[in-house]
């Protein structure tokens, strides 16, 4: 086609259809929630897995043998000390008992009857009619009787306290097994295990911990005056146990093993811990968590505001003409529901905690600035990224 009949084309398209150019603003920058770090006091801890374990546990035995006759607890209840557990067949022990009473009644009537013949016989040799020899004799048979009287009274005070053996009471306060011999069953003495009874208030719990980690707890120790081999250095300590709706229980370490185990290279460490509502049980395995250094100050992020460029962890920083760009971090332990940052901010950062899809590096955001609570240990973990969203 000829240049002049296409520009003639050209021109009648543009009478006949006229352009119409519309103008078009700029998608506004999207909504993204942010807010300043947390900076607040901590103290770091760590944590460890360890088992329940009751202050007082015993087995109760018979003291004396014989025949069960009664039981007088239902099994799993709660007893207190000096309570009747068991009784064994008294009879024996009652006519023990009456014999040795018997016996001692004759011996101190002997007594009696000698200390009266030797003062007579001292009288009569006093005025000569009574020879020395005879005098020394009724010396000795009232020494002997005297023997005689202390011999029968032991015997009247153990057939006492065998038949005191017979009742067989609590010997501490606190929950009590089923019973392991039935009426009718003979006892053994000093052999038959009866029940056991373990103590729920307070309750311990036993953790061990290795030398890395003993030597911090034992420099925090000596930081706050105290010594870890004395007392476990008194350092506070929270455990948790399975259940997840039961909150943190928190006791006070009171011991620790005098020397690390060769073979593990490990110290065993001890907690107590009230337990008025007897919700912790002996055996039951907890997760403790132990002060691992002094008070500092630290910068406290929530865990969706980290995110992950290649092989670093970073935060999404928003300048003051609403500007996103990232700085690499080191995080560290999690402390009050949120991760602690050792490395890579100050602390004066605002940071993009909710809408990180929304926040790319070197775009601009509309800021929504929120402020983090000081701690957010109350919030289940899977909350916890819808908390703050808009």
């Amino acid at each position: 086609m000829p240049y002049s009949l296409r520009k003639a084309l050209a021109l009648t398209c543009l009478i006949l259809f006229p352009a119409v150019v519309i103008a078009q603003d700029a998608p506004p920058a999207p909504p993204v929630t942010v807010a300043k770090p947390v900076v607040r006091d901590v103290v770091d801890s760590d944590e460890f897995i360890g088992r329940f374990a009751a202050v007082d546990e015993v087995s109760v035995r018979a003291r004396v043998g014989g025949y069960l006759q009664e039981v007088h607890f239902t099994d799993g209840t709660m007893v207190k000390k000096g309570d009747l557990l068991f009784v064994i067949d008294q009879r024996p022990f009652v006519t023990a008992f009456n014999e040795a009473t018997a016996a001692l009644e004759v011996a101190k009537s002997t007594l009696i009857y000698a200390e009266a013949q030797f003062k007579r016989a001292e009288s009569l040799a006093t005025s000569g009619s009574q020879s020395v020899s005879t005098l020394d004799d009724r010396r000795r048979e009232w020494v002997s009787a005297q023997a005689n009287v202390r011999g029968a009274q032991a015997t009247a005070d153990r057939a006492t306290l065998d038949l005191e053996y017979t009742k067989i009471t609590a010997p501490i306060s606190g929950r009590i097994d089923r019973r392991l011999i039935s009426v009718g069953n003979l006892v053994q003495a000093d052999q038959s295990v009866l029940t056991t009874i373990v103590s729920l208030d307070p309750i311990d719990f036993y953790f061990d911990v290795d030398e890395r980690r003993l030597l911090n707890f034992a420099q925090t120790a000596r930081a706050r005056g105290s010594d870890l081999q004395q007392g476990g250095g008194g350092l506070e300590v929270q455990v948790r146990i399975t259940d997840a709706n039961e909150k943190p229980f928190t006791g006070k370490l009171d011991f620790a093993e005098n020397r690390v185990d060769s073979q593990t290279g490990t110290m065993r460490v001890r907690a107590r811990f009230d337990n008025p509502g007897f919700v912790l049980q002996p055996g039951l395995f907890g997760r403790v968590q132990v002060e691992a250094s002094n008070v500092y100050k630290a910068i406290l992020v929530p865990d969706e505001a980290i995110g992950t460029d290649q092989n670093q962890r970073v935060v999404y920083v928003v300048g003051e003409d609403g500007t996103v760009s990232t700085k690499p971090v080191r995080p560290g332990p999690r402390l009050y529901g949120y991760r602690a940052i050792r490395e890579g901010m100050d602390g004066k950062e605002t940071i993009v905690i909710n809408g990180l899809m929304r926040a790319r590096p070197g775009a601009k955001i509309t800021p929504q600035m929120t402020e983090l609570p000081q701690s957010r240990e109350d919030i289940p973990p899977e909350a916890a990224g819808m908390e703050f969203a808009q």
